[in-house]
């Protein structure tokens, strides 16, 4: 009785549509979650992700749960996890892609899950990375660690948007700095981010990890650019 009056006075919004949620119903209504542009690209070999860093870095396995498209949806979505504090957008979301990873093989051999990290400044600003939630949830669903003191960002830097792919790349670059490498030598680790476009924010990344002896490496990510 006390959450439905919670709800009567402070109804839950859907994060698609804006439209109260039924009591059922969780950060989706039942009609936006069946619209969701949902790729399947876990049942893919050589998916449009993967193909993203070929030629680049070594990439075990790689996918993406959503296409992105502005003023679409998946941008709302990512938007009021970033901006508007609504965290439990990225416990869905990695929820969602966990359960699905966890039916395959190659990706239940996953020892530890790092997610692309923030500069302190910042992760001060916001109150937390996006992407800490939606990483925790798929490690839990893979029976894996969660990592966030192994890759540190060192350096603020410029919006990446207005950058060129390799300009961006040696930037970003330069501001990453792996801690306890130890705790990954020989093992598989899976690199998340919210949105991938280029790619050069992961690979620059990645390529921060793949120094570390024996490791391999294998990308999620909420959504991907058409």
């Amino acid at each position: 009785m006390f959450h439905d009056f919670l709800d009567l006075l402070y109804p839950r919004m859907c994060h698609g549509c804006e439209n109260p949620l039924n009591a059922n119903e969780k950060i989706l209504c039942t009609t936006c979650l069946h619209e969701l542009p949902v790729t399947n690209q876990h049942l893919e070999k050589d998916n449009a992700v993967e193909k993203i860093f070929y030629g680049r870095i070594p990439v075990e396995n790689a996918v993406s749960l959503l296409h992105f498209e502005k003023k679409g949806m998946v941008q709302r979505l990512i938007h009021n996890l970033k901006y508007r504090g609504h965290e439990e957008i990225g416990d869905f979301l990695g929820d969602w892609l966990g359960s699905e990873l966890k039916k395959f093989p190659e990706w239940q051999e996953i020892y530890a899950v790092i997610p692309v990290p923030l500069h302190r400044q910042k992760l001060n600003k916001r109150g937390y990375n996006q992407v800490t939630k939606f990483g925790q949830q798929i490690a839990e669903a893979l029976d894996a660690e969660f990592y966030d003191e192994v890759l540190l960002k060192v350096t603020a830097t410029q919006t990446q948007t207005v950058k060129k792919r390799f300009a961006r790349w040696g930037n970003i670059d330069e501001t990453l700095v792996v801690k306890n490498a130890e705790l990954l030598e020989g093992k598989h680790v899976l690199l998340v981010d919210d949105l991938v476009t280029t790619g050069a924010t992961l690979e620059a990344c990645a390529q921060k990890l793949l120094k570390i002896p024996g490791l391999r490496i294998s990308i999620a990510t909420m959504a991907v650019t058409h």
